[in-house]
């Protein structure tokens, strides 16, 4: 198969979808791969690299997607690519159709076989496409939380961990998974004082015997988010219903009971928030205010340690993208049942019922169908 790795184009994304041992693993196998010129650039992987590890090196992303029967990216493709997408090409990438309904229809249109990383999910229930990129996203929601609680970025003058004689910062996350158990620990290290809110009694159990002292469970329902947010300093949205839009958890009206200047970083926004008010934002411009609360909604945090993100995220993806290349489609859906919930369209038609139920879509036909 002809495997194609173009440069990223979302606002300050600077992970690329392969690193050259990626692409020695697939050539090594009989694969061509395909990367665009400086497509590694703000992972700090140089052309050459790729080269030397058996890519040949492209252009343009024209020359990529015209070529590649599938394509390895990070991010969803953004209107300028949709047109360059070719019927029963494999896309390879996070997509999180749920929140975009522009981006589903454009790739029903374009009878792509979509392969989304957040949809991938094993026998025992894990994400595992999903898992590091949490991991990032949840220890930066800390620095980038502690970082716009100064004042001059119109935060609180909040400092985390407070010092003798001051009391640290309160934090609450909402939502216990990787995302939440991965802020907590940053956030507890630093000294501030953290509370985890989640509806599982399992889940808080189990934070309650790994975390440190200064961090505390608390079963997650209105009443006890309402509570919180009275005294949060810092508020770390980290829920997730995988491949569906997040439920929402902190209504407008929340708003006023929190105090001036605390801060929302919502990492759910990529699957439209757990914050009514939030909206997605970029690195370029990360913040907005509402009732006096700052909203840090950045759509692609973990793009902005693109070195770090990138290897993290290679390091999961490449065997899903070798069996991908080695079966094609359908064969690989039939193959692994991991990779058949990654498939969310295909040939036109929806084959993942979480985003078809966003949409009050009734035309969900099962991946089965193609067997």
């Amino acid at each position: 198969m002809i495997i194609g790795v173009p440069r990223e184009v979302k606002n300050n994304e600077f992970r690329v979808g392969m690193v050259p041992a990626g692409v020695r693993h697939l050539t090594k196998a009989g694969h061509t791969v395909l990367v665009e010129k400086d497509a590694g650039e703000g992972s700090g992987i140089l052309d050459v690299e790729y080269h030397e590890a058996g890519a040949e090196i492209v252009n343009t992303p024209q020359d990529i997607y015209g070529r590649a029967g599938m394509i390895i990216k990070v991010k969803e493709p953004l209107p300028q690519e949709y047109e360059l997408i070719r019927p029963g090409q494999i896309l390879f990438t996070y997509f999180h159709f749920a929140s975009s309904e522009t981006l589903t229809d454009a790739m029903l249109k374009q009878q792509a076989i979509s392969v989304a990383y957040e949809t991938i999910q094993t026998p025992d229930g894990k994400l595992p496409l999903l898992t590091p990129m949490s991991e990032v996203a949840g220890r930066m929601s800390i620095q980038e939380g502690a970082k716009y609680l100064e004042k001059p970025q119109k935060g609180r003058g909040i400092l985390l961990s407070g010092v003798p004689g001051v009391e640290p910062a309160e934090i609450i996350i909402l939502g216990g998974g990787i995302v939440g158990s991965n802020a907590a620990r940053i956030a507890a290290g630093l000294g501030a004082r953290v509370t985890i809110l989640d509806i599982s009694l399992d889940r808080l159990r189990y934070l309650a015997d790994i975390m440190p002292p200064n961090v505390v469970t608390l079963m997650s329902n209105e009443y006890n988010i309402r509570k919180s947010l009275q005294s949060a300093d810092l508020v770390i949205g980290a829920v997730l219903v995988p491949g569906a839009l997040a439920p929402r958890l902190v209504t407008r009206d929340m708003l006023k009971l929190m105090k001036p200047g605390a801060v929302i970083v919502d990492v759910a926004i990529d699957q439209g928030g757990c914050v009514e008010t939030a909206r997605p934002t970029t690195h370029d411009d990360p913040i907005y205010i509402v009732d006096g609360v700052v909203h840090y909604c950045v759509a692609n945090m973990p793009g902005a340690v693109g070195r770090t993100s990138t290897y993290a995220l290679t390091n999961v993806t490449l065997p899903y993208a070798a069996k991908i290349a080695k079966y094609g489609f359908p064969d690989f859906a039939r193959e692994d049942a991991a990779l058949a919930s990654g498939v969310n369209t295909a040939l036109g038609k929806l084959t993942y019922q979480p985003v078809a139920e966003a949409f009050n879509r009734k035309g969900f036909t099962p991946i089965e169908k193609f067997f």
